[in-house]
């Protein structure tokens, strides 16, 4: 069912520079998103990896991998990529905010004059906003939500304002789910408010759980 159709994968973290140095970022390690992408690579779907900073290697020779560093790189790449896409399932954990101003030089604490230093946040370009407004209907568009609190709830809006077909949450208060575990813990939702929950599970068995859902309901 998979086989000839063109897929984008994000997967790890965004760093955003303050300096040369230094740069904000998450505890995202991309494991997630590269499992997907082999699972996919398997089902002989043409897989197009776009994935941040990160020690992971791909497996599988035909998967497509771009490496970009900033949220700005990552928006690009995906949007450039997505319109020739037949579906595109969004693992990475892209930065909300980056700051206002990048210093070419590092900074160092006698420039502050004093102990605190003030960073100016503005937001990055908003990729899954971007792509659920231009998305055609015969593209699958899927995000994930990692969460803390009202999981389902927050879960649910981000599906609805994002134009997603289906999400995947997960949340930091499951034991073994979230950043650099090999397990996670998944509920899918689509747009018809259906809701499947998944046991704790190996990240390459989620990936198939993701997948074979994918397949199941969109391209059968």
């Amino acid at each position: 069912m998979l086989q000839g159709k063109k897929i984008l994968i994000t997967a790890g973290p965004t760093y955003e520079p303050i300096d040369p140095v230094r740069f904000f970022g998450n505890r995202s390690s991309g494991k997630m998103g590269f499992a997907i992408a082999e699972v996919l690579a398997g089902y002989n779907a043409e897989v197009y990896l776009v994935c941040g900073p990160t020690n992971i290697i791909t497996h599988n020779p035909s998967i497509k991998l771009f490496q970009v560093e900033t949220a700005q790189q990552m928006f690009d790449k995906s949007a450039q990529l997505f319109q020739n896409m037949d579906a595109a399932i969004f693992a990475a954990a892209i930065a909300d905010y980056t700051p206002e101003k990048v210093s070419d030089k590092k900074i160092k604490k006698e420039q502050t004059g004093s102990d605190a230093i003030l960073i100016k946040l503005v937001p990055t370009k908003d990729i899954l906003s971007h792509l659920g407004k231009i998305k055609s209907p015969e593209q699958v568009l899927v995000g994930f939500s990692l969460e803390t609190d009202n999981e389902l709830e927050n879960a649910k809006k981000k599906l609805v304002n994002k134009n997603l077909d289906f999400i995947v949450l997960n949340s930091l208060n499951d034991m073994g789910a979230g950043f650099s575990t090999d397990t996670n813990k998944i509920t899918i939702i689509n747009r018809k408010g259906e809701i499947v929950k998944y046991p704790l599970k190996l990240k390459t068995d989620v990936a198939i759980d993701i997948i074979n859902y994918l397949a199941a309901n969109y391209f059968s």
